[in-house]
């Protein structure tokens, strides 16, 4: 008999003697423990309770037709699963909906794997209570929206996290992306550097064009370059270590001591340039990073990083969508959620201070 690891199956002990235990345990008569494991009537609901509770303590596994109904499934669409901010995301949405009793169902998108409409229709199929759909095709600005409009026809509840469309009548959740490159400008900044650079993924995607927007206005307001000097210190790449490196490697060859990026990952690789270029970390160039993954305070150097309030974000999304499932649907709206700056030893003071926004080009260096 498959079971819970630790449980034990009921037919594992004599009658008797598995009456007697639970019976102990839970306060009663061995008779109303078989009135109730045999689901018989005229048990009070709180006395049914306390049997069912003997049951758990005592490490055995309830009659099927006692054991707590699931409320349904949830799927749960991510990406790709390399990303550990993605991972956590995942696990803070699975565990949030198996509190309220859903099964949640993770679907994860692979290249030449499983494509997003695949993967809906599948789980669609399957009957799921609602769907979770993480950094999607509704965070993409070159792909057609109809695909939620179709799913919503279809009585379908969703709530979409990490991207925003207008065309797109469902519940979002998102992370203050203009804020967290606020913060990690002015943290910079605050350290002496003026030369910034900014590695970010392809231009179609809607939390890029935020960091871009606060990264401008940051940077404008704070150091005074104007639209074309800011250009230079944008670099578009992959949502990579590799991605990172490349966009870094381009940025230093600019001039920057310092480098944001869109994330951990791509840090990583910011950190990986800057050593093969011969330069140090932090006191050469500085490193923030996006996300704040698992495990990235123990890389080397630690990694300053703006935090993306994941367990807000993930408890908000199931929130919504079991408002959604219950028929009291939340506004189709945006929810976003402030990041958070945490220094750690990636970043550290820059050169003395020069000319502000002058590139290698114009001042012959190189």
């Amino acid at each position: 008999m498959v079971g819970n690891p630790g449980r034990r199956p009921v037919q594992s002990t004599p009658m008797t003697a598995r009456l007697a235990d639970i019976a102990a345990q839970a306060g009663v008569s061995e008779a109303t423990v078989s009135r109730v494991l045999n689901g018989k009537p005229g048990v009070a609901t709180a006395t049914r309770e306390s049997v069912l509770a003997a049951l758990d303590v005592l490490g055995y596994e309830r009659p099927v037709r006692l054991r707590r109904r699931s409320a349904g499934l949830v799927g749960l669409i991510t990406p790709e699963l390399e990303n550990p901010i993605f991972p956590a995301l995942a696990q803070v949405i699975g565990q949030a909906l198996t509190r309220q009793g859903y099964t949640p169902v993770l679907a994860t998108q692979t290249p030449g794997g499983s494509t997003e409409d695949e993967l809906t229709e599948m789980l669609v199929d399957r009957g799921v209570s609602g769907i979770i759909f993480v950094s999607g095709l509704h965070a993409d600005t070159s792909a057609d929206m109809q695909r939620y409009e179709q799913l919503r026809a279809q009585g379908v509840p969703f709530v979409l996290v990490d991207g925003f469309s207008p065309k797109v009548r469902a519940p979002f959740i998102s992370p203050d992306d203009r804020a967290a490159m606020r913060l990690a400008v002015t943290h910079l900044v605050s350290l002496g550097h003026r030369r910034i650079g900014l590695a970010v993924g392809p231009k179609r995607f809607v939390p890029v064009l935020r960091k871009i927007e606060g990264f401008r206005a940051t940077v404008r307001e704070q150091l005074g370059l104007d639209s074309e000097e800011t250009e230079e210190l944008i670099e578009h790449s992959l949502y990579t270590l590799e991605g990172g490196q490349a966009a870094t490697t381009a940025l230093i060859g600019r001039g920057c001591t310092a480098v944001v990026c869109a994330s951990d990952m791509m840090a990583l690789g910011a950190i990986r340039a800057a050593r093969q270029l011969g330069k140090d970390v932090p006191r050469e160039v500085s490193v923030v990073g996006f996300d704040d993954s698992p495990l990235i305070a123990f890389t080397d150097p630690p990694l300053t990083t703006i935090r993306k309030p994941v367990p807000s974000m993930g408890q908000a999304a199931v929130r919504t969508l079991l408002e959604e499932i219950g028929g009291t649907p939340a506004p189709h709206s945006e929810f976003v959620f402030m990041p958070e700056l945490v220094v750690r030893g990636s970043t550290a003071s820059g050169p003395a201070p020069g000319p502000v926004g002058r590139s290698l080009r114009e001042t012959g260096a190189g």
